[in-house]
């Protein structure tokens, strides 16, 4: 990228320059990413997994978050009696038991949003496809008078 305020043949590096004296990682040498796929390259994923825990034990927060984000399920199946779906109007119903299974606690609201959304989806599919059937069988019926 060159600039004006640049002698010409110059480039400039986006991002914020660095302070004065630091020219910032020498081109071509490795960042922390790259280091730590070399070393499971290397056959060093059992000593780096174990450092990791090894960190979380000892209580860096930062580590125990990564390796519990990794771990454990970020979502858990639902256990609640929902309606069957077939038509549209079935989603006033279904969506009555998501509010009653969020409003006593069985399930919590950002997954009764979830389902709502999936909801949404779903009968916004029935209604396209009752729009195409509809159209479909005026598109016959012009067809067969013309």
């Amino acid at each position: 990228m060159r600039h004006d305020s640049h002698p010409p043949g110059t480039l400039t590096v986006r991002g914020r320059p660095f302070a004065k004296g630091n020219a910032g990682r020498p081109p071509g040498s490795r960042g922390r990413a790259t280091l730590v796929a070399a070393a499971l390259q290397e056959g060093e994923a059992e000593a780096l997994r174990r450092k990791a825990v090894e960190l979380a034990l000892g209580g860096d927060v930062v580590m125990l978050k990564f390796l519990l984000d990794r771990l454990l399920p970020r979502q858990r199946p639902l256990q609640f009696d929902l309606p069957a779906m077939q038509f549209a109007d079935d989603a006033v119903e279904a969506l009555g038991a998501v509010i009653r299974a969020v409003s006593e606690g069985k399930i919590s609201v950002s997954e009764g949003a979830a389902l709502a959304t999936v909801m949404k989806s779903f009968t916004e599919a029935i209604d396209r496809a009752d729009i195409v059937k509809r159209l479909d069988t005026l598109e016959a019926k012009i067809n067969g008078i013309a």
